[in-house]
């Protein structure tokens, strides 16, 4: 997907499609980090606290699970 900046006011916006911020789970009031690699332009949505708690015992849980069978796919 390639996109143009448009004017607005003394900035420059860029438009993201709506079926891209409902994909991301981005609406109005997400807050967004923005960054660069020194080449790229990096957006992504700040998620709370709750979201990273969940991700971590998620993850901890595949990890008790399928820990040995990931290791031995990595070797």
């Amino acid at each position: 997907m390639v996109k143009r900046l448009t004017k607005h006011g003394n900035s420059l916006a860029l438009v993201i499609d709506k079926g891209v911020l409902d994909l991301l789970g981005i609406g109005p009031e997400t807050p967004l980090s923005i960054r660069t690699d020194g080449n790229c332009l990096i957006i992504s949505p700040v998620r709370a606290a709750k979201d990273r708690k969940e991700f971590g015992e998620a993850l901890d849980k595949v990890n008790r699970r399928y820990g040995r069978t990931l290791k031995r796919l990595a070797e």
